[in-house]
């Protein structure tokens, strides 16, 4: 369904490449005005460019982890758009490292982006967002944490789990203005990422372990958001939908 989106201005965080460009692709297609949010600065161009031929654009260079930042990312798109609709905070780190050898100097660094971030973000967009009595904001969360994790993954998954005890709290306290908040919980998705750091036969293992036989990709997770993002979406708030093909259901391994 097209223009589901259209005349809405939306901030995505972290779509410079990667899952948050596929969210971003999605809502230009839906009609959004966006602004392409990311501390990658000359990818997170190339992509506003790109999109542009679909629909007005705005790059903003922002470090996630920084309250001035999140404010000024705001401030920007009120002055180019007028208003903020929709959130989309999407960026995350991901180190792999065991539990015993995590420095807390890295756990902090873990937690700030893909933690204190969507705190910030939220923070940042909610009282524009209250005078217009109305928002549509979406976190990226995983299905590491909340329902799966790895050794490894120590840090990684008590960041992502705390994004959907914040989706709870943030989603209340939003109702009365209007303004969904909700959560989405990817699976494996192919990425530039992946491409990049994973050899053939281990991405053969992963889609091996999805029932629907596929790794997930960027516009799949992009799909989901733009229907929370919708007024389709109007009376959903405070949950959160997984996108992982089916990859968590296995009882064990056959």
């Amino acid at each position: 369904m097209p223009d589901r989106l259209k005349d809405k201005t939306a901030i995505v965080i972290g779509a410079a490449r990667g899952i948050g460009a596929g969210i971003a692709e999605v809502f230009a297609e839906e009609g959004a005005k966006l602004v392409i949010a990311d501390a990658l600065e000359a990818e997170g161009k190339a992509t506003a460019a790109r999109l542009a031929a679909r629909t007005e654009t705005m790059p903003f260079r922002m470090d996630v982890s920084s309250p001035a930042d999140n404010k000024a990312v705001v401030e920007a798109t009120l002055k180019r758009f007028g208003r903020v609709d929709i959130l989309v905070q999407n960026a995350g780190i991901y180190p792999l490292t065991m539990i015993a050898d995590i420095d807390p100097a890295e756990w902090d660094q873990v937690l700030a982006v893909n933690l204190k971030g969507v705190f910030l973000a939220f923070q940042a967009c909610l009282r524009p967002m209250q005078a217009q009595r109305y928002g549509r904001c979406i976190f990226t969360s995983s299905i590491t944490g909340p329902r799966v994790t790895a050794p490894g993954h120590g840090h990684y998954s008590a960041s992502k789990a705390g994004i959907l005890g914040f989706v709870r709290a943030a989603a209340l306290e939003a109702a009365p203005y209007g303004i969904t908040v909700n959560g989405i919980e990817p699976g494996n998705i192919m990425t530039e990422g992946i491409k990049l750091h994973r050899s053939p036969e281990f991405i053969r293992a992963m889609e091996n372990a999805v029932p629907l036989g596929r790794l997930g990709t960027p516009r799949d997770v992009g799909q989901a958001c733009a229907f929370l993002a919708s007024d389709d979406a109007a009376y959903i708030t405070g949950t959160s939908l997984i996108i992982d093909g089916g990859q968590i259901i296995i009882e064990a391994k056959t």
